[in-house]
């Protein structure tokens, strides 16, 4: 059998260890692997290259993926779907892997509506996709996340300042809320509940008057205040899956509450720092779980699905109602927010 495998979208550590358990398990199996460049513009423009045991040997640490990634979306393009087809037909595939997040899995779901045998592979730091526990690549940024906010207590209680650390998460605020519990937040803000400049001011007044004269505030980059719809843009320019690049809720959270507070408040953006590096030890296992994974369900004719983390397992769910939603914070963790407050 023949495989094709692509990683799409923002790139998270771990995937290179699943493009290697892709490959190891597939030649245990008698499954011949190549790999597309640079995401879903690799099958549109027939960028392919060979997969072999040493082409993947030593990568499991390695962050990034040695294949490339991009945000091409081929339906956005005329003829870009059957392109994409016709490629992969050429190239004389069984099965294409996809690794990447909703965007990434909603054109390999849509390409299995027009016979394509796929399966995908959660990955996104975010960890905000339905039906898996974990998404690759979460547990490695929630290590850097973490790491950040032990480096800024130190700096914040020895200026006696108000520091605020923006991390990644459009409509999920799992990377905020865990790295704020992981690392001590006096106060977590999440895409999922508006918060008020107000409660967070006091919030800074009551840890003065407890003589705690130092705060630490995360907030995930989707994160609104109460009375606002629209979420804050870097970029008002959207990517070819109609997103625009969020960024400087941190800055106006700052210049609010610097406003009440009449003295500095500071902002850290971790951006791409907290999806870069080596894998953390869970997501090099649960990359190779993953990969292994997809290649068993691929030979048992289990195609238009992805492998989820549920407890222990690693269960093949269908693409269509992994895609279905985005996978919020459950209500019933909100109480980690205020839970020293």
């Amino acid at each position: 059998m023949r495989a094709g495998v692509l990683s799409g979208g923002g790139d998270s550590p771990g995937i290179n260890a699943a493009l290697r358990s892709i490959v190891r398990f597939g030649a245990k199996h008698g499954v011949e692997v190549v790999g597309f460049l640079e995401g879903w513009r690799g099958p549109l423009e027939n960028l392919v290259r060979p997969l072999s045991m040493s082409d993947v040997s030593g990568i499991l640490q390695v962050g990034g993926t040695i294949l490339g990634t991009s945000r091409t979306n081929p339906f956005r393009i005329d003829g870009g779907a059957e392109r994409v087809l016709e490629n992969l037909k050429r190239n004389k595939l069984d099965f294409l892997i996809a690794i990447g997040g909703d965007d990434t899995m909603g054109v390999a779901h849509r390409l299995a509506g027009k016979g394509l045998n796929v399966v995908g592979i959660p990955q996104t730091i975010d960890n905000d996709i339905a039906m898996t526990d974990y998404s690759l690549g979460f547990s490695s940024a929630l290590e850097a996340v973490t790491d950040a906010m032990d480096r800024l207590h130190t700096t914040a209680a020895s200026h006696n300042r108000v520091l605020i650390l923006e991390v990644m998460g459009r409509d999920a605020g799992w990377l905020s809320l865990m790295g704020g519990v992981a690392g001590g937040a006096d106060v977590i803000l999440v895409p999922e509940k508006r918060f008020s400049v107000d409660a967070i001011y006091r919030r800074i007044q009551q840890r003065e008057a407890q003589k705690k004269h130092f705060s630490i505030i995360i907030v995930a980059e989707g994160s609104r205040p109460e009375g606002c719809d629209d979420q804050v843009v870097a970029e008002a320019e959207v990517d070819a899956f109609g997103h625009a690049r969020l960024g400087g809720i941190g800055q106006y959270l700052a210049n609010e509450l610097s406003d009440r507070m009449h003295v500095p408040v500071r902002v850290t953006n971790l951006a791409y720092l907290q999806r870069g590096g080596s894998p953390a030890p869970f997501d090099r296992i649960l990359a190779t779980r993953f990969g292994a994974a997809a290649i068993e369900f691929a030979l048992e004719r289990k195609f238009d699905v992805m492998t989820a983390l549920q407890g222990i397992r690693i269960m093949p769910v269908p693409l269509g109602e992994a895609l279905a939603k985005p996978r919020p914070i459950e209500d019933w963790l909100f109480y980690l927010i205020d839970l020293f407050e």
